[in-house]
């Protein structure tokens, strides 16, 4: 009954993935509801939401199935999926779970009450500050009332890097709770826990679980734009529940919900140390077919002489070992690796590049986010490949000058035509940046 209990309570799973797990179905507290249903002559998954003309999709023996979330286990008309309400079973805490509170300035204390009190009501609310704003750290005060309340918390984001960057942090910060860390291969099998760290995927086996849910990097991909993750994102929330959205890049569906004010939002241009962003460098090069021109060679030489790391972004995975290639070619002596989101050994790469152990990585937009390393630089090459959105560009650049004690650094991005990206995202920076001296005006006047 246990193992049932915590395998089901706020999950939904097909009678052959619990038949796989050893579990019974004929217990009178499991729940179910058809795993795919008819609306109008459609199929309708009811676990990802998927929606098609029946006709499409037929079995030999007359029952149809759902083709988008086949890699979770196939569901059909005949198949049913089991649960357990979620009866948010956890231990009552008598003081704050906090281990130690972060110190934070006046516009992120504003920002973490606006963000407590979403969580006190039940409401949604977008987190719009700037990448090393201190997204965290401003959300721990509504995180430790959920926790404190007996809340089931979660906290989502597309990238598996971020898990792997939020999941020790949180540990740290909330020692004392139960938390487990999911996304495909983690090693980690699933166990019931108060709070749950995961990507967005990992939501389509949870059901009416979560009383505060967490959207990190809520723009990036592939979550943006992606019916089937939005839909396993409403399912896993109960239907009285919180949700806050983080981003520092909004996309336009956002910005669109915010001036038409059916999303509340909190908006913070400044980083938590108080200096602007780094400002893009644009590069024009005159030779397509010569990878590394003179002209940003010298910053890279500059890295190399100053040893200090830095990310040098490429816009297709061909181009990794090329680059990777003339660059060890170029400074035979300094340590560099290649990455891309194939590589099983990125994680570690990563490391190596934080411990010194690597001066710089090749990579594609896999390392846009979710990475924080002191002195960085950053280069994009052939910056105006459609891959490289406004939102892509910012968040790369948003990779520099994120810590204290090295506020500043260089961003390049090298490119032959002009593009509106380009563009958008110097302005963007820009903008930022003069609303971020705004505040810090304003707190001068306040002192006085």
């Amino acid at each position: 009954m246990e193992k049932t209990l915590n395998l089901l309570m706020g999950r939904q799973l097909s009678g052959t993935q619990l038949r796989a797990l050893g579990v019974a179905l004929d217990l009178t507290e499991l729940k179910k509801r058809p795993a795919v249903i008819m609306k109008k002559g459609r199929l309708f998954c009811q676990r990802c939401g998927f929606q098609a003309p029946r006709a499409n999709y037929a079995l030999p023996d007359k029952s149809y199935y759902c083709p988008a979330c086949l890699a979770w286990g196939r569901l059909t008309t005949t198949m049913s999926l089991y649960s357990i309400p979620e009866a948010n079973d956890f231990k009552k805490y008598p003081q704050d779970l906090l281990e130690k509170k972060p110190r934070l300035s006046f516009w992120q204390k504003k920002a973490a009450k606006e963000l407590l009190q979403t969580v006190k009501l039940k409401q949604e609310r977008l987190l719009w500050a700037v990448t090393g704003a201190g997204k965290t750290e401003m959300l721990f005060e509504a995180l430790n009332f959920a926790l404190l309340d007996q809340q089931r918390v979660c906290l989502a984001t597309p990238r598996v890097d971020v898990c792997n960057e939020l999941y020790p942090r949180l540990c740290q910060a909330f020692p004392k709770v139960k938390s487990s860390l999911l996304y495909q291969n983690s090693g980690q099998e699933y166990a019931y826990t108060q709070l749950v760290v995961c990507t967005v995927h990992q939501l389509l086996r949870f059901y009416r679980a979560f009383d505060l849910l967490v959207i990190d990097e809520v723009d990036a991909f592939p979550y943006v734009d992606d019916r089937q993750l939005h839909y396993a994102v409403a399912n896993a929330k109960k239907i009285n529940s919180s949700t806050l959205y983080l981003t520092a890049t909004p996309d336009r569906y956002l910005k669109q919900q915010i001036r038409q004010k059916k999303l509340a939002v909190t908006c913070l241009p400044l980083r938590y140390h108080r200096h602007l962003l780094p400002e893009i460098t644009l590069v024009k090069l005159r030779f397509p077919k010569q990878k590394i021109e003179v002209r940003t060679k010298k910053y890279l030489a500059k890295w190399i002489k100053n040893k200090t790391p830095f990310l040098v972004f490429v816009p297709q995975i061909a181009l990794l070992k090329p680059i990777l290639k003339e660059l060890q070619h170029l400074w035979p002596a300094i340590n560099g690796e290649c990455v891309s989101a194939l590589d099983p050994d990125r994680l570690q790469k990563v490391k190596n590049l934080r411990t010194g152990n690597d001066r710089y990585l090749v990579t594609t937009t896999i390392l846009e986010r979710g990475i924080t390393i002191a002195r960085l630089n950053v280069m994009v090459l052939q910056a105006d490949a459609p891959i490289f959105s406004e939102t892509v560009l910012v968040q790369i650049a948003g990779r520099v000058g994120r810590a204290k004690d090295y506020p500043v650094g260089d961003v390049v991005f090298a490119y032959q035509e002009m593009t509106s990206a380009l563009r958008a995202a110097k302005k963007q920076i820009k903008l930022l940046n003069q609303k971020a001296e705004q505040l810090l005006k304003d707190d001068e006047v306040s002192t006085l």
